[in-house]
């Protein structure tokens, strides 16, 4: 590992400040992704800015009825959070669903949405990466693939976004709101994360030298009926090979509105307003939830090994919308 210097930052202030000054360093949350992929050789900063002590670690209500999630907030905390659990359950599922007790302790929000893909050629400094080296190749495409991408990729990057959270926070509609050295700013996740193109390397839309300061849900009576679930190749502490983040409102057997979102099949959570589209005003059964399915899913373009996940995402977006839909009171 590289030898790196340390710095604590006490206010977002001067966390921006200690960035500017130096074009190799990095901000530090909890270290989860960073600290491993400095291990690796894939992050090599040459200053360490720790804003874990910053004052951003408290989740509230908003005059809508939506919450606003302080970018240091840990994943247990926001899990365990009683507004969280009850206006956004598919939000506190998601997070549960990942990583392990010991590491959502230390993990936090801004972090989570930050994290770098978990695609074994990214993480091999000695293989080719468009997403490490711009310009040097794509060795996925034509390799080990079995858990990339069948939706929104390109022959540059094949990855997929890690993020249980991310996924969640993309089917509530959440914004990320950030500062930097020309004030502040806010995002809309869907337009937070960047489509993969042929610039891999450019994951998000936050300016170089940002800091992530808060999450802000919108108020979304409907996320209070709502679902994450998960597959993945062991039961715990493994990255999803699919997982769906879903919501519905149900009155007369009719859908009234729908969330859907889509993860470990693109490059970053994928919001699934094909199937929304389908599902909005048609009957809350078996054969709307699947044409649903079959309608986002209409648009992938599995590798030669990973076409079992539009079975799999298929058969997992029923399953959930069809347990929504039996578990709705109305």
């Amino acid at each position: 590992m590289k030898e790196f210097g340390y710095r604590r930052a006490h206010d977002v202030t001067g966390a921006l400040a200690l960035l500017a000054a130096d074009p190799e360093a990095r901000f530090l949350g909890g270290g989860t992704n960073l600290v491993d992929l400095m291990k690796s050789g894939v992050e090599r900063p040459a200053l360490l800015v720790d804003v874990r002590e910053l004052p951003l670690d408290r989740i509230g209500t908003t005059a809508d009825g939506g919450l606003r999630i302080g970018a240091t907030v840990t994943n247990s905390d926001l899990a365990a959070h009683p507004e969280v659990r009850r206006h956004y359950p598919a939000l506190a599922q998601a997070v549960l669903a990942g990583a392990s007790g010991q590491l959502r302790n230390m993990a936090t929000v801004g972090g989570n949405l930050l994290q770098r893909t978990r695609c074994g050629y990214f993480t091999d400094v000695s293989k080719p990466c468009n997403k490490r080296v711009p310009g040097s190749g794509c060795p996925a495409v034509a390799g080990e693939h079995h858990n990339h991408a069948v939706l929104g990729a390109s022959g540059h990057c094949v990855a997929v976004h890690p993020s249980d959270m991310g996924v969640a926070l993309t089917a509530f509609d959440a914004v990320v709101s950030y500062e930097s050295a020309d004030g502040p700013g806010r995002s809309p996740i869907t337009d937070f994360y960047l489509p993969v193109g042929d610039t891999p390397h450019r994951e998000t839309a936050l300016p170089p030298g940002a800091l992530i300061t808060h999450v802000s849900l919108p108020a979304a009576p409907v996320a209070a009926h709502s679902r994450y679930r998960k597959v993945r190749e062991r039961a715990s502490y493994a990255f999803a090979i699919g997982s769906v983040a879903a919501a519905l409102d149900i009155e007369d057997g009719v859908v009234r509105e729908a969330r859907l979102a889509l993860g470990a099949v693109a490059s970053r959570p994928w919001r699934a307003r094909a199937a929304e589209a389908v599902l909005t005003g048609a009957p809350a059964d078996g054969a709307t939830f699947a044409a649903a399915a079959d309608a986002e899913l209409a648009a992938a373009r599995p590798l030669p090994d990973n076409g079992y996940k539009v079975t799999l995402m298929r058969n997992l977006v029923v399953s959930v919308l069809t347990e929504l839909a039996g578990s709705d009171a109305r």
